[in-house]
């Protein structure tokens, strides 16, 4: 976790009707630009083992201003919790709706830029990123992937010729056992991937809290104004 510190952090209840219950909505702005007003948004999916909730404990603010202090262009975090649906409808209980139409309007609340929307997940969540990406073409500047949960022939790969036009960096460890999977999809992408890394490192936020500072910059440079 970097030596930077946490800037407009907040941890609140929200109603959400896609979900039909109350969620636990985060966001984090990075240190030294107040409350955010007219930053764009990177909206975070998390993985099945990981809620909102978790998302200060991660330390997701301080790396945060950490790229921000690196020098990428500053931006917001903001998500909520879909427990472990895998970011797709069930019944009344619709996640990937929450993401897609009540997060960016709990954003703009906020006076966050809403119009300039990006998408990062792990795990669950980075299939769920890849897959809201697929079925909303546009919605987001870029999807960044850690370790996407996907397995050829699943909705991610059918539906895959729908992210062109969408930038997609994906990270994976060589001791993930779905690193086969994720370079699989690597190669049908119907663009070639804006950032593939592999490197040593299993299905864990150890390897992943690694890829975070690269997974910033390049969501910082997809939002640029």
């Amino acid at each position: 976790m970097p030596h930077a510190p946490v800037g407009d952090e907040r941890l609140i209840r929200r109603d959400s009707r896609a979900r039909g219950r109350l969620v636990d909505f985060y966001t984090a702005v990075p240190a030294g630009h107040g409350d955010g007003r007219g930053l764009p948004v990177c909206l975070i999916l998390h993985g099945g083992s990981k809620t909102a909730a978790d998302f200060p404990g991660l330390g997701l603010g301080r790396f945060l201003t950490d790229a921000v202090r690196r020098g990428a262009p500053p931006f917001v975090l903001a998500g909520a919790t879909g427990d472990r649906l895998f970011w797709r409808p069930d019944k009344g209980d619709d996640p990937q709706r929450m993401v897609h139409e009540e997060l960016p309007r709990w954003c703009a609340q906020r006076g966050f830029d809403t119009t300039r929307i990006a998408l990062w997940g792990w795990s669950m969540g980075g299939y769920g990123s890849l897959l809201l990406a697929e079925a909303y073409p546009g919605f987001a500047r870029a999807v960044a992937a850690f370790s996407p949960a996907v397995r050829k022939g699943d909705e991610v790969f059918t539906s895959v010729s729908h992210l062109r036009g969408t930038p997609v960096g994906l990270w994976c460890g060589e001791q993930d056992g779905l690193l086969d999977d994720v370079e699989d999809l690597a190669a049908e992408l119907p663009e070639r991937a804006a950032r593939l890394s592999t490197g040593p490192g299993r299905h864990n936020f150890g390897y992943w809290s690694r890829c975070i500072p690269e997974g910033f910059d390049f969501v910082a440079g997809a939002l640029r104004g």
